[in-house]
């Protein structure tokens, strides 16, 4: 992020006007308002966005700006108004012009007042928003139905609801030279790691582009630095409820302006396995769900690469087992089926995302027919090949992440290709590959595939088994917690 140059405010009224006016565009954009007053015998202009302001606050602060004497802003004019006669909680003053025209375009307004060599700010800002809605992505039985949405201000009120910790810290920057947006670091400093906390300052403040049109996912292409690498090592949430359960381990939260999704870090691979029915439940049900889980991720990552090496190498197979391997191979060779296959499942997810609500009971139909009788039928899939891909399809839409569904089925897609390559070496290779890489990566200087490697076996039970809450005596050791013991 790149310093502004600043401008002290002028003693001349007219070209501290003047400067505000060329700054903002007052006479180019329609939307940005200039109020020119006169109270008290001073000349005054409110500077502001129409949209972004509270009417009825500033129709009332106006109406006690008409009733006020010049007698009674001397003989310290700024103190008098921002102390007495301008009753409102968030005010503040800057003596930089460059500052408050920026600070105009994030929502507060700007008061010029003649005689005074500061620029009074009101922070009487409010944003379009939609309702605090349970997210679509993270749906549970029973629990709360509240999620984050796309306003700042509203998100840290939902963290703080659950949350009445004297050491919650809510620390507030931007980041982007044009577009200014508000990001929040939010942690609690009795329990995060100040290290840790202070590297990710570092690296948000080495964020040098002109803005953050896609909030979230832009910041992470500058966080996670391997940038063609398919996994996630930032963790996404839009629930209150799981974002306040990592603070509570000593994870740090960061928070975009313009987006529903908190950033959790450091995230190792685990982390996107876990969800929050897992916690809504029984342990006992809660471990169950979780297991069933493990076994479609790793259903949707291994068994089209090993059904298609069994497919082709019958020898492999016990007696037991001849049964795998399509009866009818189709007209095209099985590793095509496969490929052909995988893409027409993103072709119908990317349908489906762009297709109205009240059409998506028609396109399904549409897919089942097209993608199972019909392509059957004509020879162009086999049964099994059907029935594999459902069974994967599944395993990628139950991985709890969505970014990491994304990045197994593109490592689905290069295990099918090395095993109809290089038969079992490619298969076993490919897998060996694929840890190896996982075991490279980091998320902020943490092993990713911690506590697996490096290996903790207290916490890796905790990964493998939904531990009871009561039993479950302390935090993540990878986070360096200040006070690891619950």
């Amino acid at each position: 992020m790149e310093n502004q140059s600043k401008q002290p405010v002028f003693q001349n009224y007219d070209r501290n006007i003047d400067f505000m006016k060329n700054q903002l565009g007052v006479d180019k954009s329609f939307d940005i308002v200039q109020l020119d007053l006169e109270y008290a015998g001073r000349k005054m202009a409110l500077f502001m966005i129409d949209g972004f302001v509270k009417d009825d606050i500033l129709h009332l602060l106006m109406k006690f700006l008409a009733k006020l004497k010049p007698e009674q802003l001397e003989p310290e004019p700024l103190e008098k108004l921002l102390k007495t006669y301008i009753p409102y909680v968030e005010l503040e003053s800057v003596d930089d012009l460059e500052e408050a025209s920026q600070a105009v375009l994030a929502g507060p307004t700007a008061l010029v007042v003649e005689g005074i060599d500061k620029v009074i700010m009101i922070d009487a800002r409010t944003y379009p928003a939609r309702g605090p809605e349970e997210p679509d992505l993270e749906k549970v039985v029973r629990g709360s139905r509240d999620g984050y949405v796309e306003t700042l201000v509203f998100n840290t009120a939902l963290t703080r609801r659950r949350i009445r910790d004297r050491s919650l810290r809510m620390e507030y920057s931007s980041i982007g030279r044009r577009s200014k947006t508000d990001i929040c670091v939010c942690y609690l400093e009795e329990l995060a790691d100040p290290e840790k906390v202070k590297t990710l300052k570092q690296h948000l403040e080495k964020i040098d582009t002109d803005g953050l049109p896609m909030a979230e996912k832009t910041v992470e292409e500058f966080l996670a630095g391997r940038h063609w690498n398919p996994y996630p090592t930032i963790r996404y949430t839009e629930r209150p409820d799981t974002a306040a359960a990592h603070l509570y381990e000593g994870h740090i939260i960061i928070m975009i302006d313009g987006s529903p999704s908190v950033m959790i870090t450091p995230a190792t691979y685990w982390h996107h396995m876990q969800h929050a029915e897992e916690y809504r439940q029984k342990p006992l049900v809660g471990a169950y769900l979780r297991f069933v889980r493990y076994i479609a991720v790793i259903a949707s990552l291994f068994i089209l690469p090993l059904y298609y090496l069994l497919s082709v190498n019958q020898d492999l197979l016990p007696s037991q087992l001849e049964f795998i391997g399509p009866a009818d191979a189709g007209s095209i060779p099985l590793i095509l089926q496969f490929l052909i296959a995988e893409i027409g499942i993103d072709m119908l997810r990317m349908a489906a995302i762009h297709t109205p609500t009240t059409l998506a009971t028609a396109l399904g139909l549409v897919a089942a027919i097209l993608m199972g009788q019909v392509a059957v039928e004509v020879g162009l899939f086999s049964n099994e090949v059907v029935l594999y891909l459902s069974i994967a399809a599944i395993g990628t839409f139950a991985t709890p992440s969505y970014e990491m569904s994304l990045a197994n089925r593109i490592v689905r897609i290069v295990l099918l290709i090395v095993t109809a390559s290089f038969g079992v070496v490619g298969y076993v290779v490919g897998i060996t590959a694929w840890v190896f890489y996982l075991m490279r990566m980091e998320s902020f200087k943490t092993g990713y595939l911690w506590p697996f490697i490096p290996f903790d076996p207290g916490a890796f039970k905790d990964i493998l088994i939904r531990t009871p809450v009561p039993l479950k005596r302390y935090r993540p050791t990878f986070l360096d917690p200040q006070d690891p013991d619950r």
